[in-house]
């Protein structure tokens, strides 16, 4: 692992203690568990109802947990039941964040899942905005689930480094790849794609090479006049019955 990768790759916040299940008015469980690899990891967990859809949630690379919470609370009145877990390096969770280790992290949040909590992948519904958009799909070919929701993503760190330094190869220095765009036709579970058309970070021409690299099943969604971080908050209800609509439809409510 490079060194620039701590500062180009992740941005961990540190945690902050205070009631957030109070804050968010979401019943959040405090859920200690453990990587692939033995490191220990912080999550929350939010159930709705016994028999509720699961939402495996990998989140991007900046902030934490904690950062999310408005958008756990609306996901969470939709119905759903949702697991969100900070990866190594992040909020309380242990250790430092690599790209090997995020993979190792959320095949740990699966497990706990399916071995701990007795969730049947038939289930699961696996989230990943950003950078998780790549732990995500790199763990759509280790575990089985229903679906998958891409927010936000990219085909490789690669492609974002040559559009953000005009197509110099700064990628050579940086030892992550995150290459979702090379799990992607392997995956034969419905896949639904969702990018802001304003998006400065990771522009929709990024978002739309993602897509074309995933074999069908798969819907393209944009929300117009999103910017990488707002595409919930733009999104509005027209956004969430679309998640709504898709993870209800994988699932077979």
């Amino acid at each position: 692992m490079s060194l620039l990768d701590q500062f180009f790759v992740y941005h961990p916040h540190p945690w902050e203690e205070r009631d957030w299940s109070a804050a968010a008015g979401v019943p959040l469980e405090d859920v200690w568990f453990q990587a692939a690899d033995g490191t220990k990891l912080f999550g929350w967990y939010a159930e709705q109802s016994a028999g509720s859809a699961v939402l495996l949630w990998c989140h991007g690379n900046a902030g934490n947990m904690i950062h999310r919470l408005d958008n756990l609370r609306a996901l969470y009145r939709l119905g759903f039941s949702v697991f969100l877990f900070d990866y190594r390096g992040y909020g309380k969770s242990r250790g430092r964040p690599s790209e090997e280790g995020l993979y190792q992290d959320a095949i740990g949040a699966y497990d706990h899942l399916t071995r701990v909590r007795r969730i049947r992948p038939e289930r699961l519904v696996i989230f990943g905005r950003s950078l998780g958009g790549a732990v995500a799909g790199e763990l759509a070919t280790q575990r089985p689930a229903m679906g998958l929701v891409l927010e936000s993503c990219f085909p490789s760190i690669e492609a974002v480094a040559r559009h953000h330094y005009l197509g110099l190869p700064v990628h050579w220095l940086l030892g992550a790849s995150f290459r979702l765009e090379d799990r992607l036709p392997q995956l034969s579970l419905p896949k639904l794609f969702v990018h802001g058309d304003r998006d400065d970070i990771i522009p929709i021409e990024l978002g739309q090479r993602a897509y074309a690299a995933a074999k069908a099943p798969k819907e393209w969604y944009v929300v117009q006049g999103a910017d990488h971080n707002d595409v919930p908050t733009v999104g509005g209800r027209a956004y969430f019955t679309k998640l709504y609509e898709f993870i209800s439809g994988v699932i077979g409510r």
